[in-house]
């Protein structure tokens, strides 16, 4: 927000002659942005490129009237909102724009933005509106012609179909369902007269809710809303018929139930469109339309289908797009249920069918090809080097070694890539089998360690599951065992001769952190949200996050500055910890200290092993030296413990912590502080280990600790007992 100066168009339009590139994001009126653009002609500077961030009015009618420069220089840039987490930008050049102007674009929308860039057609609403408008479309019209109940389409279309959690109307409620409708109105007013223009026509209970306000989220009620009753919240559904709302009713759809069960995306929706159920018949009902849609479209929104289907992967977060969901489900065989249901084959669809071909994609020699409609055959995608594909590399023969939660593939120039692939990459007892056999690995034959995935989420750190039974089984023996490897394996990393680059995103919390804070360098992607969270399920950090963070919190002090008060330094590491603090962002990461300054930070994450691999190569020609084993780490003893305990009271007193949180904190305090010794008293890291190992084991065994893992496991949320 500090980089954001406010200005407005009567007394600072001159401000724009100092930009390389001016964004216009006004109210989406055609004649009102016109206007603007002619005011702000006087101060273009040579070479600034003008754009904009209209979601659906046509690029070309804005720039009528202005001149041949302007309108070389002037595009289409819609980015997704909310633009920091949604990654797609829609690039929509007109006849006039410069060639160079849309590279430029595309490089720092790729390069320095971090966004999935696509090249849409000035058509209405572009690629990703159009088509997900369409099918929102088609889901209400759906859901009203054959009954279904709101709660019901929200189970259909959600992960059973490789859609989000939100499916469809939590989604809109999220979104606001003034922006759809705006969206859908344009579409209407804009497109000629026939089907697809009726397409657009939302039914009548959706005007009448706009016109009640029950907008979604912003309004406090769209699709649900949420009440209380007798004391507790509960969220009500709208009954559309009535416009009134109800309770929930639970969902009987046994497609959807079997779905979930499904890891195989390809399978789960196959066998959730051939279910005869309700579910079944709508999920297969709503798809056909959409995949036939999408067909249609091609080339009129967009060349090819690739910018299509990143379209919607981007900008809706769908696990495919419509055509790489059209080759999963199988081409030819959709089409006969189609042909036999009396739908019309789009020609794009006849004409690669016709050719002898059953795919739109199709790999060979480890290259992917599209089918590409103008040229009637197949053309290859073009590889970047800055993408590293770790399922590629697997399809080459480049794992070294495997087992059921982790992987050694080879990335090349000597770098291996330790891969977790887990359920959520939670960390057991074979991934960290896994990691040891990998440093002896790239001791012997490569230069360096990446550690990094491509999956939803980094690491969710330990499995609890695994946990809980060796708890409820009351095997302390073994679970000292674990915390005993999994500390000396990220020992191991640490000291490890060659340099070892963590290359965490998402989700990176607990043992996924205490990786991070084990290896030589962190490559992180800008959305990385980061935290050491034990605290959350009665624990502590058991891996040597605890002693890791006492260490970095000291860093800052000078060598020979014997006489410097601990407390502020230790103070700021204690309450990342005893708080379960969980950065928001890669740079928030290296403030709390989970990061070091000296970390580097990929704004696209497709980048991110790329870069990581880089990393490991700077390490290397630098001559990379590991750290030496800390041995004189000087600890705040039993007066450092009284300090943090007594903060740890004020909070209770407070009512900002429970007593078991007061209680977990002390343990934290207790490791930080080196146990009981005296104030200035030098430990080694072995003996920090030892007391993270000890307090861990301890904290197992108590009941309000097995409650918060249980409860955890259950909801996915912490519980504050």
């Amino acid at each position: 927000a500090e980089l954001i100066t406010v200005g407005n168009f009567e007394d600072h339009l001159s401000w724009v002659s100092e930009a390389d590139w001016i964004i216009e994001v006004i109210i989406e009126d055609l004649n009102t942005k016109r206007e603007l653009f002619k005011k702000l002609v006087p101060f273009l500077k040579e070479g600034t490129v003008i754009s904009s961030n209209t979601s659906g009015i046509s690029i070309h009618k804005m720039c009528q009237g202005l001149s041949t420069d302007f309108a070389e220089r002037f595009l289409g840039t819609h980015f997704f909102n909310p633009p920091r987490y949604m990654k797609l930008l829609e690039i929509i050049p007109i006849p006039s724009t410069s060639k160079s102007v849309v590279e430029r674009m595309a490089h720092v929308g790729e390069k320095i933005l971090g966004k999935g860039v696509v090249y849409a057609k000035d058509t209405p609403s572009f690629i990703a509106n159009r088509i997900g408008t369409f099918s929102i479309s088609t889901v209400l019209r759906t859901m009203v012609e054959d009954g279904y109940r709101i709660e019901e389409i929200d189970q259909v279309t959600g992960p059973a179909m490789g859609r989000p959690k939100m499916a469809t109307f939590k989604l809109v409620d999220l979104v606001g369902l003034d922006i759809i409708v705006h969206v859908a109105n344009n579409l209407y007013q804009s497109l000629p007269e026939g089907k697809d223009k009726e397409y657009f026509k939302f039914p009548d209970f959706i005007q009448k809710m706009v016109k009640n306000q029950w907008l979604g989220q912003k309004t406090k009620q769209g699709f649900y809303k949420r009440v209380k009753k007798e004391g507790k919240e509960e969220t009500l559904v709208l009954d559309y018929e009535k416009l009134d709302y109800r309770p929930q009713e639970k969902a009987n759809l046994p497609s959807v139930e079997m779905a979930k069960n499904i890891e195989d995306l390809g399978e789960r929706i196959r066998t959730f469109i051939m279910s005869p159920d309700r579910g079944g018949q709508f999920g297969w009902k709503i798809l056909k339309k959409t995949l036939l849609y999408a067909a249609e479209k091609v080339p009129e929104i967009a060349d090819d289908v690739v910018n299509i289907d990143r379209a919607m992967r981007w900008g809706f977060n769908h696990e495919l797009g419509p055509f790489e969901l059209w080759d999963v489900i199988g081409l030819k065989s959709s089409v006969k249920r189609m042909e036999k249901e009396g739908e019309a084959i789009p020609p794009m669809v006849e004409q690669l069918l016709s050719k002898g071909y059953s795919s739109f994609y199709r790999k060979k020699d480890d290259r992917v090809s599209y089918f590409d409609l103008g040229a009637g055959q197949y053309q290859e995608i073009e590889e970047k080097p800055e993408i590293i594909l770790l399922p590629s590399l697997k399809d080459r023969k480049k794992t070294v070694l495997s087992n059921s939660g982790a992987s050694l593939i080879d990335l090349g120039d000597g770098v291996a890539c330790l891969e977790f692939h887990s359920k959520m990459n939670t960390i057991g007892a074979d991934t960290i089998q896994m990691m040891r056999d990998s440093l002896k690995e790239v001791e012997e034959k490569f230069e360096g360690l990446v550690i990094g995935n491509q999956a939803e989420n980094f690491s969710a750190g330990a499995n609890l599951m695994l946990m809980l039974f060796e708890i409820q089984d009351e095997n302390w023996d073994d679970i000292e065992f674990s915390v005993k490897a999994f500390q000396d394996t990220l020992m191991a990393i640490k000291y490890f001769d060659k340099p070892v680059v963590a290359a965490p995103f998402s989700l990176t919390l607990a043992g996924g952190c205490e990786v991070c804070l084990a290896s030589a360098k962190v490559q992180a992607a800008a959305e990385t949200y980061m935290g050491l969270v034990e605290v959350g399920v009665g624990l502590i950090p058991g891996g040597g996050g605890t002693k890791e963070m006492l260490l970095r919190c000291t860093e800052g002090i000078p060598p020979g500055v014997a006489d410097a008060d601990l407390l502020p330094f230790v103070r700021q590491a204690f309450e990342a910890v005893a708080m379960a603090k969980v950065a928001t962002s890669a740079k928030e990461a290296q403030k709390l200290g989970y990061m070091r300054s000296t970390d580097k930070i990929t704004i696209n994450r497709d980048h991110l092993l790329h870069e990581a691999k880089r990393t490991v190569l700077d390490l290397v020609r630098e001559g990379y030296r590991p750290p030496r084993p800390k041995k004189n780490i000087k600890v705040m003893g039993e007066r450092g413990y009284a300090l943090l305990q007594m903060g740890l009271f004020y909070m209770r007193e407070g009512g900002y912590i429970s007593q078991y949180d007061e209680h977990v904190g002390r343990k934290v305090a207790h490791i930080m502080t080196g146990g009981n010794l005296p104030d200035g008293t030098e430990v080694t890291e072995q003996h920090i280990l030892d007391l993270e190992r000890e307090a861990f084991v301890s904290l197992c065994g108590e009941q309000k600790t097995q409650e918060r893992i249980e409860y955890m496991l259950k909801t996915g949320k912490p519980l504050r007992n």
